[in-house]
Formats: structure tokens, C-alpha cells, sequence
């Protein structure tokens, strides 16, 4: 069994679409643990807030089969695709690790970039896993997280109960 990390993004009905990706990420891999929710600043575009987090359970599925469950799970809130890079979204759904993989497959590279470049990827990583190694730099997310330049980025933590979505 290996340790899947999970980035989740909406600006979309955001709560509709968090609560529902819970359940199904629930659904999909069973025990799920979630970081606390920030509301962050759309990075790359104009775009409302959006509600960010991470989640993790623990699977002994590849990472080609959680990757094609996450966009299942997109497709089923609405995420529209082929549209720009940045833009709204209904829900995002990116694997970041799994264990200390370090490999690249269609769609996915491990572990996933943006770890070490979006606060609202790296802050809900280090609140799930503080004493985390990043598989290539060696260094955990809660280091990887006291260095981090927030350049223009911004972020809060907003009050938002897992349980309700999960019950």
C-alpha cells in the first residue's frame, strides 16, 4: 500500500463541488483524511476565489488508475475540458504523490510540480503531512513550506466541516 496525495481545487460552487468530491473520492478509495480548506486567489487568469485542500488515503492501485478515477470524478461535477490552462473550475483533481514515486505517465508526472511552486497546493500538503519527504528534494512539506516565497500568492483558512460532506 502507498500513501496518494491529492490536490483539490474549485471556484465553482465551491462547497457543492468539495462536498461531493469527498464523497466520492470516499467512494473510490475508501478512508480518506483531508487537509483544512484554504480560499485562495485564482493563480494565472482573473477568476473568483477558489476553495483549495489536499486529501490522502492510502491504495494499492497505480498511479494510471487513480489518475483516470480523479477525471471520472471531475467529469462528474461538471469539469468542462479544452478550455485555457487557467481558468474557473467546477473541480481539479491532480495526484501529487504516491509513495516516493518519482515517474512520469500520460497526464501525470510524479511527484507533481506544483507542489513546490502554489501555496494553495503546498500549505493544505503540509498541514496533512508535515514530516513528509519530497521524493526528490529530501527536505519535508513543512520545511518545503517555512521557505516558501508566497510572491503575490495568497491564502486563508476558511471553516469547513469534512464530516458534513462525508455523512
Amino acid at each position: 500500500m502507498l500513501r496518494a496525495f491529492i490536490s483539490m481545487g474549485s471556484n465553482v460552487d465551491r462547497e457543492h463541488h468539495f462536498r461531493g468530491a469527498a464523497r466520492a473520492l470516499q467512494e473510490a478509495f475508501g478512508a480518506v483524511m483531508f487537509s483544512p480548506v484554504y480560499e485562495t486567489g485564482a493563480v494565472g487568469f482573473d477568476g473568483d476565489p477558489f476553495f483549495n485542500a489536499v486529501a490522502a488515503f492510502d491504495t494499492a492501485e497505480p498511479a494510471e488508475i487513480i489518475v483516470e478515477a480523479l477525471k471520472r470524478i471531475e467529469d462528474e461535477h461538471g469539469r468542462v475540458r479544452g478550455v485555457a490552462r487557467f481558468s474557473d473550475r467546477t473541480l481539479d483533481l491532480d495526484l501529487l504523490l504516491l509513495g516516493d514515486q518519482v515517474v512520469e505517465g500520460p497526464g501525470y508526472a510524479l511527484p507533481r510540480d506544483e507542489i513546490v511552486h502554489n501555496a494553495f497546493v503546498l500549505r493544505p500538503l503540509a498541514d496533512l503531512a508535515p514530516d513528509l519527504v519530497h521524493p526528490q528534494l529530501g527536505t519535508t512539506m513543512r520545511c518545503l513550506w517555512e521557505v516558501f516565497d508566497l510572491d503575490g500568492q495568497w491564502l486563508k483558512a476558511i471553516e469547513f466541516c469534512w464530516d458534513d460532506a462525508l455523512a
